[in-house]
């Protein structure tokens, strides 16, 4: 295989697919943060020829790039119907996927804050955490797989965080975002061993993209030391870094934005 490679302010992104063959890629949560940064520099390489991304806000900024390959849709991640009809919307123009990210994820919205103690722990809030964090992305993958059954290399990815990682949490705190987290690398987990049959030519993986200077992160950057706070066009770097590098035998596992796996 010839693999077709692109140099990002150093970082090399390879795709791992013939120089000849163009990807469709398909980008969810693209209306901000790093989801809107990954369509940015997909549209700079020539290999993407067809590029879907989703958004929730009809302001976003997403809907003012001009550029003929991209293709957006509403979507809300929390309504199945929704997830369906614009999977089905996609089929209508292209029978295969190459690349998804799923990059859509909430831990602050107005009265919905990361929880310190036990004593704020409200049911409601939880469910909406797991409703945004977890289930949208398994429904994603269920509602995805005629993309992904075909005979090409792809790569099924979504964001997730490290302080998912139920071996790692050293600190407590943020039981709702956390929780989600770690039911999302599950939910991503077991998908990955069904795709193995369904889907076996597609990689699916979590993420972690480091902490990035986001609407996401900001009201939490107080003690993030400046060279481990990243802008979205180096995180976004650092991944398709870690997606270009990624084998078969990679599916199924929680990578950091260093290319190192993670503990669940």
């Amino acid at each position: 295989m010839i693999y077709s490679e692109r140099f990002y302010h150093g970082v090399r992104v390879n795709l791992q697919r013939e120089e000849t063959t163009p990807i469709s890629a398909l980008i969810v949560g693209a209306g901000q943060g790093i989801g809107l940064a990954f369509v940015r520099q997909l549209l700079q390489t020539d290999r993407c020829d067809r590029l879907y991304a989703t958004y929730r806000n009809p302001q976003s900024e997403l809907l003012t790039i001009a550029d003929a390959r991209l293709r957006c849709l509403p979507l809300d991640l929390t309504v199945e119907d929704q997830i369906a009809a614009t999977m089905q919307a996609i089929q209508t123009e292209t029978s295969k996927l190459h690349l998804v990210i799923n990059c859509v994820g909430i831990l602050h919205q107005d009265s919905l804050q990361p929880e310190k103690s036990l004593r704020q722990i409200q049911s409601e809030q939880l469910m909406h955490y797991f409703r945004v964090n977890s289930i949208g992305a398994v429904l994603l993958a269920k509602h995805i797989q005629p993309l992904l059954k075909h005979r090409d290399r792809a790569i099924f990815a979504t964001i997730s965080a490290k302080v998912g990682s139920i071996g790692d949490n050293h600190l407590g705190g943020w039981y709702g975002y956390r929780a989600s987290k770690a039911a999302l690398n599950m939910l991503i987990r077991t998908t990955a061993l069904e795709y193995k049959r369904t889907c076996p030519q597609t990689i699916v993986i979590t993420l972690h993209p480091g902490t990035t200077d986001t609407q996401l992160s900001r009201p939490f950057q107080r003690n993030v030391p400046p060279e481990k706070l990243f802008t979205v066009d180096r995180t976004v770097q650092q991944l398709l870094s870690v997606l270009s590098q990624l084998q078969e035998s990679d599916s199924g596992e929680f990578f950091s934005w260093d290319g190192n796996r993670l503990p669940w």
